[in-house]
């Protein structure tokens, strides 16, 4: 059976790597993404998903266009949540709105989606979903406590939320990715980059399939007695 897979920021980075995994592994995928209309245009013609433009922090968007998805599509069985920004910036320098749209896009957004599909799951007993946390959850990071206090709280809604799905046959899992050769990671200045890259054990920053192919193993059915986890994809920069 051909299960339909959503992904929240699906179209770049460490998104693209996990929409195009499960493509090629044979889910029906549609990739979210949130502004960048040429860009996802590009990234349709080049891998033949299909995308879906909407804003993952407000719900009444999420739920109006989970919806459309579905009822075109088909019942969503894997929903990936891997949509983040960043606005970084120190406690005393940091605005409410920096704090706010982070906390909403990285975190909130995974309320919005879940609590979309969620009842759709229960009812045919099965689901998996999996979100996209951070080392800097996990750890924390100078001049990040927005993005730091969004990414530890996905940890603990994965684990709340696992248990409330496990009797229904949804598991709910975490990645933990450390530094992954994405534009974001890519836009860090090189002298501050190196030294990112000296803290980190196997010598080398992670590449987008690295995570891609954690995520086509969670969601398999292999991994239906994994639910509550969080794993860590570091280089072993931060053993938690």
């Amino acid at each position: 059976m051909e299960r339909i897979a959503l992904v929240t920021g699906g179209t770049r980075g460490i998104g693209e790597s996990i929409s195009v995994m499960l493509k090629e592994n044979g889910y029906t995928v549609i990739a979210n993404y949130g502004g960048n209309d040429q860009a996802a245009q590009e990234f349709t013609e080049r891998t033949g998903i299909q995308t879906s433009k909407f804003d993952v922090s407000d719900i009444e968007s999420v739920l109006t266009h989970i919806q459309r998805i579905e009822d075109e599509v088909g019942p969503i069985d894997v929903l990936v949540n891997n949509a983040g920004i960043t606005r970084d910036g120190t406690m005393h320098r940091m605005d409410f709105e920096q704090w706010n749209k982070v906390i909403q896009t990285n975190l909130s957004s995974c309320f919005n989606t879940a609590r979309a599909v969620i009842g759709g799951m229960r009812a045919r007993d099965f689901g998996r979903i999996v979100n996209i946390g951070s080392v800097n959850g996990q750890a924390g990071q100078y001049g990040q406590v927005n993005y730091a206090a969004a990414k530890s709280g996905i940890h603990g809604f994965t684990k709340a939320l696992a248990q409330e799905g496990a009797a229904k046959g949804i598991t709910v899992n975490a990645i933990a990715p450390g530094y992954v050769e994405t534009d974001m990671v890519r836009a860090v200045p090189k002298d501050v980059l190196a030294k990112i890259v000296k803290t980190i054990p196997v010598g080398r920053l992670g590449q987008p399939e690295d995570i891609a192919r954690s995520v086509l193993f969670l969601v398999s059915d292999d991994a239906s007695f994994i639910t509550g986890s969080t794993l860590s994809i570091n280089g072993g920069q931060h053993m938690y």
